[in-house]
C-alpha cells in the first residue's frame, strides 16, 4: 500500500465535523435527496473553476464545455450560462444542449459513427458538425438539400502527433477519431464540390494531461497543422478547435495542472493566428477540467466485514454507478480516488479498510486498503473528483440494482 498522499481536496468544508457540499452537510443532503447512492455537484465550484480559468486565458479564446464529461441536464443548463459554447457527442446530448438554451451557432457535434438521423438533426438545428469520416459528407449534403440549408461543418483532423503523457490518446497513429491529416486536402476538395458550409478544423490529440508543457506543445503543433491545411480549404477558416486535454489530479502523487503557462502560451498563439488565420476563432474545449473536481459520489455503508484480518466496508454503491472510481474505465494499474467517511472526516480514529459495493464481482471496489476514519454501518462514504465520467459513464443496469440520483447544489 502506497503512503504517497493525494493532492488536497478543496471546496468541501467541514460543517460541525461533517463534510458539506454547497454549504449543506452531506447527511442532511442525503435526506433531502431521499436516497443513497447519489452524485452531488457544487455549482459554486463550477463557477469558481470557470472564473479562475478565464483569468489566465486570452479574452479572444472561446471556452466550450464538452458535455460528454457530465451531461446531467441541470448541470448543462448551469454551464451554458458560464461558457461560450457546448460540444456534444450524440443526438441525445444535442437535445440537452438545445434545451439548456445555448445558441445553435455555439454548439458543435463530434464523435465517430454518427447516425444519419443524428447528422440530419444537426443540420436541422444549425449546429457545427465536426466531420470524423468521409462517409458523413454525402449524408450531410443530402440533409442540406432536404432541409434547404447548408450543413455547417469542420473537419476533425487526426494529426501525426499525440498529446504526450495524456491519460487517453485521441490522435496520432491509426485512430477511429478524425480524418488522417494527409487525407484532409482531398477531403476539402470534396467539401467544396458538395457545397457544404466549411468553417474550420478540430484537432484534439489527447485528454487527462497534467503537464502544461505537453499541452502547450500540442497546441503549437495543432495551430501549425491548421495553417498548413488551410491553404487547401474552399473558404477561409472561421474556427479552430484546439481541443482540451487539461487533467485533474485523481491519484496519490499527482499534482494540479498549472494553467498560467498555458494561458500565456495561448496568448502568443492567438497573436500568431491573427496573422496566419485572420478571422478564425480559437476554441478551447474542456470537460473533466471544468466539472470533475466540483462533484462527489456518496454511498452508505451497509455492512462491515472482517475477513482474515482485513476490513471491508460494504456499501449500497459501486462500479455500476461509478465505473471510473472502480478502476475499470481505462486504468492499467488500479489506483484509489480520494475517499473518506462523510460523518467521521475529522476523526483521529483511523483504520486500513477497503470500500466495496454490492455487486457479485471482485471488480466492485471503490477503495483498496486505504487509511480511512473507522466506519460503521449507516455511515456515508464519499468519493471525491467525481463530477466527470460518473453516472453516464457507468453500467447502471448491471445486476439491476436501483439507479443513482444526481443533484446540483
Amino acid at each position: 500500500m502506497s503512503t504517497t498522499r493525494h493532492a488536497p481536496v478543496e471546496g468541501f468544508p467541514l460543517v460541525d465535523g461533517e463534510l458539506s457540499v454547497g454549504g449543506i452537510p452531506l447527511r442532511r443532503l442525503a435526506a433531502r435527496v431521499g436516497q443513497t447512492p447519489f452524485y452531488a455537484v457544487d455549482r459554486s465550484l463550477l463557477r469558481s473553476r470557470v472564473d479562475a480559468l478565464r483569468k489566465v486565458l486570452p479574452r479572444e479564446i472561446s471556452l466550450h464545455y464538452a458535455m460528454k464529461a457530465n451531461p446531467m441536464p441541470a448541470l448543462v443548463g448551469f454551464m451554458a450560462g458560464l461558457v461560450d459554447g457546448l460540444d456534444v457527442a450524440s443526438g441525445g446530448e444535442l437535445g440537452v444542449a438545445l434545451d439548456a438554451g445555448m445558441a445553435p451557432r455555439n454548439i458543435s457535434f463530434a464523435g465517430p459513427g454518427k447516425q444519419d438521423r443524428e447528422l440530419e438533426q444537426a443540420v436541422a438545428a444549425g449546429i457545427l458538425v465536426n466531420v470524423e469520416s468521409e462517409r458523413e459528407l454525402p449524408v450531410l449534403a443530402a440533409a442540406s438539400q432536404r432541409l434547404g440549408q447548408p450543413a455547417r461543418i469542420a473537419l476533425r483532423v487526426n494529426p501525426g502527433f499525440e498529446l504526450k503523457a495524456s491519460g487517453m490518446k485521441m490522435g496520432g497513429g491509426p485512430k477511429q477519431f478524425g480524418i488522417d491529416a494527409e487525407r484532409v486536402p482531398q477531403v476539402l476538395a470534396e467539401v467544396g464540390r458538395l457545397g457544404l458550409a466549411f468553417e474550420g478544423f478540430h484537432i484534439f490529440s489527447g485528454s487527462q494531461n497534467l503537464r502544461q508543457e505537453s499541452i502547450c506543445d500540442a497546441q503549437s503543433k495543432a495551430l501549425a497543422l491548421a495553417i498548413e491545411l488551410a491553404t487547401h480549404a474552399p473558404t477561409p477558416l472561421r474556427s479552430l478547435n484546439l481541443g482540451g486535454g487539461f487533467g485533474i489530479p485523481y491519484f496519490p502523487g499527482e499534482v494540479r495542472l498549472d494553467t498560467a503557462p498555458i494561458g500565456a502560451h495561448l496568448q502568443s498563439l492567438s497573436e500568431a493566428a491573427k496573422t496566419s488565420l485572420p478571422g478564425a476563432e480559437l476554441v478551447l474545449e474542456l470537460g473533466r477540467y471544468l466539472v470533475g473536481e466540483a462533484g462527489v459520489y456518496v454511498c452508505r455503508v451497509v455492512d462491515r466485514k472482517v475477513s482474515r484480518g482485513e476490513v471491508f466496508l460494504v456499501t449500497d454503491g459501486g462500479l455500476h454507478h461509478h465505473l471510473s472510481a472502480s478502476g475499470n474505465f481505462g486504468q492499467v494499474i488500479r489506483k484509489n480516488y480520494p475517499v473518506t467517511i462523510v460523518n467521521r472526516a475529522g476523526s483521529d480514529r483511523t483504520e486500513t479498510a477497503s470500500v466495496v459495493g454490492p455487486l457479485c464481482t471482485p471488480l466492485d471496489l471503490l477503495a483498496d486498503r486505504m487509511v480511512l476514519p473507522a466506519a460503521e454501518p449507516g455511515d456515508l462514504v464519499v468519493v471525491f473528483q467525481s463530477g466527470a465520467y460518473g453516472a453516464s459513464a457507468s453500467p447502471a443496469r448491471f445486476l439491476s440494482h436501483p439507479a443513482v440520483a444526481e443533484v446540483l447544489v
